[in-house]
């Protein structure tokens, strides 16, 4: 893959960052080069991603890969950096590449690390992909959450979309969206806060609009909400009248749609 823009020369290793954003999952990727044959070479790399991160020896060479269980190792970038401050020379020898190993200076690669950690942490922070909705119109109250109902037009599409809304610390926040449009259906878990993002295949999916009412009627909405990182919002939920809300906001949906065809 492409190397990252932001470079920090650590003589034997250069380290390059960027953050990657791939709709499901997004975070700060490290990446480890080095001179091989006059050409850079991708030697380790880190994909501190919130979802699935994991890391790589040897990319363009053997590419072996392991997925860092989020339990255990806690921040992934953290853990990335306290494996380059410990481990480095291990890493790039199983990585395949012992002359580079051995030229690793180690007092120079503390204070490098240094900096590269200030800079992924700054990237990590700052170059998140969030996403700010309307909270619609009707709005549907169904508890300690709300419907907010929306039939919008995005450029060369348009459709019916959902907004999950509650009140997280005295503001009203989106937990979850569901825009059922035309072209680029898609869905968000968490849009102000991990905003994962998945696309409906429409061979499978060939109306999003009724599998988001299957999905609320089948009591899969705390599920979700708890994986868009809202748990204390699922612990107050009243399942029963949520139930009986959506019929509301089944009605007042498919009528929006059809005022539009």
């Amino acid at each position: 893959m492409e190397f990252g823009k932001t470079i920090v020369d650590a003589g034997a290793v250069q380290f390059a960052l960027a953050y990657r954003d791939l709709n499901t999952d997004q975070g700060v990727c490290l990446q480890a080069l080095g001179e091989i044959d006059g050409k850079t070479t991708e030697l380790l790399r880190f994909d501190c991603f919130d979802q699935a991160p994991h890391y790589h020896y040897g990319p363009e060479k053997k590419n072996e890969a392991f997925q860092l269980d989020k339990t255990t190792a806690g921040n992934a970038l953290g853990w990335a950096l306290t494996q380059l401050r410990t481990r480095l020379p291990d890493m790039l020898r199983r990585a395949g590449y012992e002359d580079i190993a051995d030229k690793v200076d180690t007092a120079q690669m503390s204070a490098k690390l240094e900096e590269v950690e200030a800079l992924g942490r700054e990237m990590a922070a700052k170059k998140r992909s969030t996403v700010t909705h309307n909270r619609g119109e009707p709005v549907i109250e169904a508890g300690n959450i709300r419907f907010g109902l929306e039939y919008r037009h995005i450029g060369a599409t348009e459709g019916m979309a959902i907004h999950v809304l509650s009140d997280v610390a005295g503001q009203e926040i989106e937990l979850l969206a569901f825009d059922c449009f035309k072209e680029e259906a898609h869905y968000h878990y968490g849009p102000r806060n991990k905003n994962i993002r998945f696309y409906w295949d429409r061979t499978t999916v060939p109306d999003p609009l009724k599998w988001t009412l299957d999905q609320f009627k089948g009591r899969k909405l705390a599920s979700m909400i708890d994986r868009a990182g809202y748990p204390g919002i699922v612990a107050e939920l009243d399942e029963e009248l949520i139930q009986f809300q959506l019929k509301e906001v089944e009605s007042t949906a498919l009528g929006m749609v059809k005022a539009e065809s």
